[in-house]
């Protein structure tokens, strides 16, 4: 039973949690594209094919833990007419692509009730899908508002700090994920950001 039901999950979670990540990552390298900066472009990133998005970590941790993550998007700034607004400009692309695609999902929702009725099973698996899709984006969405490198929070604080502080906290990339794995370890982002998800899904289904 219990592995049926991970299946099951599985099954609801992927499609969203796979077109959430790949839309985030296409949505930076669109924004750099629009600035100026072709490497994402060049690499073959501006594309909603997942499997040129997915990071095998980020894809692990959401299966682990529920928080998951896709494979940066290269920018380079230095294409970039202002670096730090272009760097900030296309860091927010990707939390408010994943605020979009949960408004739609619960638009779709709300439509998917006042729909003639559908076949059970038609509408059960649509309806878990799009529930799964608002929770899952709100997720990426607030997950990569966290202020450590290499998230998007980061590079947005990087964008509104003078260039001398903004140079010293991109120092801490290096180091970033090792200090995520810490902080999931204590359970610290569980904490801060598990009920600003929470209100958030609540606020926007409810």
């Amino acid at each position: 039973m219990a592995l049926n039901h991970t299946i099951q999950q599985l099954i609801i979670t992927a499609p969203p949690f796979l077109f959430a990540l790949t839309f985030h990552e296409l949505a930076h390298g669109y924004v750099a594209w629009k600035l100026g900066d072709p490497t994402a472009k060049e690499e073959g990133r501006l594309t909603m094919n997942p499997l040129k998005h997915l990071d095998p970590f980020g894809v692990l941790a959401f299966l682990i833990m529920k928080i998951g993550w896709a494979k940066p998007v290269p920018v380079d700034p230095r294409y970039f007419k202002d670096p730090q607004k272009g760097m900030l400009l296309t860091a927010i692309a990707g939390p408010v692509a994943n605020i979009l695609l949960a408004v739609c999902s619960v638009l779709l929702l709300r439509l998917l009730i006042i729909l003639p009725a559908l076949p059970a099973f038609l509408s059960d698996p649509v309806f878990a899908m799009l529930a799964a899709s608002v929770w899952i984006n709100v997720m990426l969405a607030v997950f990569n508002m966290l202020p450590i490198p290499p998230l998007d929070g980061s590079k947005i604080l990087m964008g509104v700090l003078p260039p001398d502080k903004a140079m010293g906290y991109a120092r801490l990339e290096p180091y970033g994920f090792l200090i995520l794995l810490v902080l999931f370890y204590m359970g610290i982002i569980g904490k801060v950001i598990m009920p600003i998800i929470n209100f958030t899904v609540g606020m926007m289904v409810g």
